[in-house]
């Protein structure tokens, strides 16, 4: 039986790599004020930090609804395809907990996996699934291979500014203000589905060498399985400037990193508290 993958746009992938790849992405809700805009369909990435350095109050991000998720099932299932839902972390999001109370309106035929992650580190689960799909395996094999091999995926990733993880709440005014007075630039990762701060680093320089050795840390990178960059903002220029730097992570992939890597636009919903000026790799650890 066919199978279809469908993820949420808070892994980052666009609505053109979800047309290549042949999945879903369906789009979480942001809200700018009285008005709200689909993450990725009816809002733009450029468009989003446009507005986000614009708007005085931050935007508000909303999970999938269970009934969003039950008609993307239901067509799929009416055209005799099973579905493998992979979803943004439960300990952020309720998206996951509506993906499941979709598919109990199912006898059979939907597979709900939570990623635990978000931003690259959900994308590469998700073209781990593309893969397993490609291979032939069902959908039961892929939603178990995930569940087996999620904890083994990682992101490590520093933020330009404290400023919109105030603005979201995630940090008190002061830390933020002490922080961009001494050009503090968080280090962080995802671990049991939540974010966790490993480190701060003052300059831009200090906290790219401080990325690369929790990386390191958390690696050694099986290039045999998907990896992925991204960046935040309206330029990539500090993530290439970061990828110059690091090129002592890529000396086991076989020719060295290519000359265009995987490389995502962080949108709407990790971009409201990550801001510009974030860059992130995500990859699967070998053990």
């Amino acid at each position: 039986m066919r199978v279809h993958i469908i993820t949420d746009s808070a892994s980052d992938l666009s609505q053109e790599t979800a047309a290549q790849w042949g999945i879903t992405v369906m789009p979480l809700a942001i809200r700018f004020g009285d008005t709200e805009y689909r993450d990725g369909v009816t809002l733009s990435n450029a468009a989003f930090y446009e507005k986000l350095a614009a708007e005085k109050q931050p935007p508000k991000t909303s999970q999938i609804t269970p009934y969003e998720y039950e008609q993307a099932f239901r067509q799929h299932l009416d055209k005799g395809e099973e579905v493998v839902c992979l979803c943004i972390s439960s300990g952020v999001s309720g998206s996951y907990q509506s993906a499941c109370t979709a598919a109990s309106m199912f006898d059979e035929g939907v597979y709900v996996v939570d990623s635990q992650q978000f931003c690259v580190s959900e994308a590469i689960q998700a073209q781990y699934a593309v893969r397993l799909r490609d291979e032939g395996k069902s959908a039961r094999e892929i939603a178990e291979t995930l569940e087996a091999t999620k904890g083994r995926a990682h992101v490590i990733a520093v933020f330009d500014t404290l400023e919109y993880l105030k603005k979201g709440g995630r940090i008190s005014a002061t830390a933020a203000f002490v922080g961009g007075a001494l050009s503090i630039k968080p280090v962080l990762t995802i671990e049991e589905g939540v974010v966790k701060i490993l480190g701060k680093a003052r300059g831009s320089h200090r906290a790219n060498n401080m990325l690369t050795e929790f990386v390191e840390k958390y690696g050694p990178i099986d290039f045999d399985m998907p990896y992925y960059l991204a960046y935040s903002g309206a330029s990539d220029e500090l993530l290439r400037t970061y990828v110059r730097d690091s090129s002592r992570l890529y000396e086991d992939l076989p020719g060295g990193l290519p000359e265009h890597p995987p490389v995502a636009s962080v949108g709407a919903t990790i971009g409201t508290y990550a801001g510009p000026g974030a860059i992130a790799l995500a990859f699967y650890s070998k053990v």
